[in-house]
């Protein structure tokens, strides 16, 4: 079975929300969604105290193409905090601290979502 660009974002989708569900649970405020600008999209803006948090999230139903872990490279988290200072200046804002966090939805066939965060990549 392929799997259809239409479904992919469908998965992206799904697993934005069980994230933005998960983290606001513990106490952090969704800033904005789907930021974007010329150099990519930050999929989850929150301030978790004083802290301002650019967070990637990555949604798999499997690891066939490798964990969500293994998909955040080098490369990708340079992009992240490039894209964390152009939305700072984009908003005028001075937050205290800016923190790259990646929150990992496992998707099984059947049941509940497995969410893991890791709190500040890099």
């Amino acid at each position: 079975m392929t799997t259809t660009a239409a479904s992919k974002q469908a998965m992206g989708r799904y697993g934005e929300e069980v994230a933005k569900r998960h983290l606001t649970a513990q106490g952090m405020v969704v800033l904005d969604r789907n930021w974007r600008c010329a150099e990519g999209e930050i999929d989850l803006v929150l301030r978790d105290g004083d802290t301002l948090v650019v967070c990637e999230v990555k949604t798999r139903s499997d690891d066939a193409f490798g964990t969500p872990q293994q998909a955040v490279t080098p490369v990708k988290l340079e992009r992240l905090q490039r894209l964390a200072e152009r939305w700072v200046v984009a908003r005028g804002l001075r937050p205290a601290e800016v923190r790259i966090d990646l929150v990992a939805v496992h998707r099984p066939r059947r049941g509940a979502a497995h969410v893991e965060h890791v709190r500040g990549l890099g």
